[in-house]
């Protein structure tokens, strides 16, 4: 049975529209009227709806997820399913809208506690600021109503991602199908030493990046997918199987 579309929440800022949408026991972040930036269950608040978040989760097949960056808060659905399932971790999160921000507090249950620090700052100036600690994994997932932020495809940026990346650390950086065609891929190769990439049924186009001196063997990853299976609520090895080594 399909559900009527209902607005719980809109606003303007600086960048635009900001909106809550509704539907049955589905919540959606948007940022224009055709827009779906987030998608959120009442009753399986902690599992992404979205099969590209899905996707930028096999970073734990290499990963410990302890010491986190996200640049793009969205409705926090990442963040929270890692605040909740992975205790030890620390997330640092920086989102330029703070009305963004504020949604996520009130209509996305996104936990408050010592272990998600949330920032509302510019994604290049959160990086360049001195005392970032370095991260085991880095999510990159800068979206507005047009799409991907090409400031997240630029070298600069990426350079400074790798700086706030631990030795072993993991680079996930979520671009668009159409990024394919870009040199991107080629300088990543030139940061790092191992590169991955999964495309998505949505039309995202996943990379994963490090400069790890591991590495696994398929049926090492596949052991990974299981354990974690339960662990998140949702099958990692369904995405695996789109999972490329471009390096």
């Amino acid at each position: 049975m399909s559900h009527a579309a209902q607005h719980l929440f809109k606003t303007h800022d600086d960048f635009g529209e900001i909106q809550v949408r509704e539907e049955g026991l589905k919540r959606f972040l948007a940022f224009a009227d055709n827009d779906e930036q987030s998608a959120w269950s009442k009753n399986e608040p902690l599992i992404p709806q979205h099969d590209y978040i899905r996707s930028m989760l096999l970073v734990l097949l290499w990963a410990q997820p302890k010491k986190i960056i996200s640049l793009g808060l969205g409705a926090g659905i990442l963040n929270s399913l890692l605040f909740h399932r992975f205790p030890e971790s620390k997330q640092q999160v920086a989102e330029l809208r703070p009305a963004v921000i504020d949604i996520a507090y009130q209509y996305f249950q996104l936990p408050q506690g010592r272990r998600l620090n949330i920032h509302a700052m510019d994604a290049l100036t959160f990086l360049q600021q001195q005392g970032l600690k370095k991260a085991d994994i880095l999510f990159s997932d800068i979206y507005d109503a047009q799409g991907v932020n090409e400031m997240q495809l630029e070298t600069t940026f990426l350079q400074s991602c790798l700086h706030r990346l631990k030795d072993e650390g993991w680079l996930v950086l979520n671009c668009w199908k159409h990024h394919q065609k870009t040199d991107i891929d080629q300088r990543l190769l030139q940061m790092f030493k191992q590169l991955y990439c999964v495309d998505t049924p949505s039309g995202n186009w996943i990379l994963f990046a490090s400069n790890s001196r591991q590495h696994h063997s398929n049926k090492q990853l596949k052991e990974r997918a299981k354990q974690l299976n339960g662990l998140l609520g949702f099958s990692l090895s369904s995405h695996m199987n789109r999972l490329k080594q471009l390096s």
